[in-house]
């Protein structure tokens, strides 16, 4: 049975700044294209039975720097949408909302594309994700890049939680973690890992 890999993708300025990011397609900063290759050395020599990205751009260059061949774009990867939070920070929103967290509050609607998601809803495409991961797992690791808040998301999913746990586990730009398993239960292997 091979592990999961995650990548959160490198930097962006919206990171970097803390604006919440999700469907606005940013570049990497060039530090985020640095973090992307450094990623690379961790990666080498490995053989992975599936390599999937989320198809914003800001992941699918971070597998390409990172060298990750190959990858398959998965829309259920995209990050949790924001709605009318989207290119706001936590402390704007603080602002009028002293006690908001998004993962017991969710975030208002935003345009008509984007109306926001609950912390279940991003919970439901985590384990599609997860579900098509299971079927390529037996043949080797399986490599998944994509997004802060959607990974952590999956990550409490994978481990048998509810979508909302995945607030304990903060996962920083340019970084990859390992989930692998121990006495067939599914356990965090490494996390927040820089070259």
């Amino acid at each position: 049975m091979g592990d999961l890999i995650l990548v959160r993708h490198g930097e962006t300025e919206w990171s970097r700044s803390g604006q919440h990011t999700s469907w606005t397609d940013l570049p990497l900063t060039r530090d985020g294209e640095e973090q992307a290759k450094s990623l690379a050395p961790l990666l080498a020599g490995r053989t992975f039975a599936r390599i999937f990205t989320s198809p914003l751009s800001r992941a699918v260059r971070t597998a390409e720097l990172a060298g990750l061949a190959g990858a398959v774009p998965d829309a259920d990867l995209r990050e949790w949408d924001y709605g009318a939070y989207e290119g706001i920070t936590t402390r704007e929103i603080h602002r009028t909302r002293p006690e908001w967290y998004l993962w017991t509050d969710g975030v208002p609607p935003g345009p008509d594309a984007h109306p926001g998601e609950s912390p279940d809803e991003v919970g439901e495409r985590a384990d599609r994700v997860l579900s098509r991961v299971a079927e390529a797992l037996p043949d080797g690791d399986v490599v998944l890049v994509a997004h802060a808040h959607s990974l952590r998301v999956l990550t409490a999913r994978r481990l048998g939680l509810s979508a909302r746990e995945g607030r304990l586990f903060r996962l920083e730009t340019g970084t990859l973690s390992r989930l692998s398993t121990e006495h067939g239960r599914p356990v965090i292997a490494e996390w927040n890992t820089r070259a």
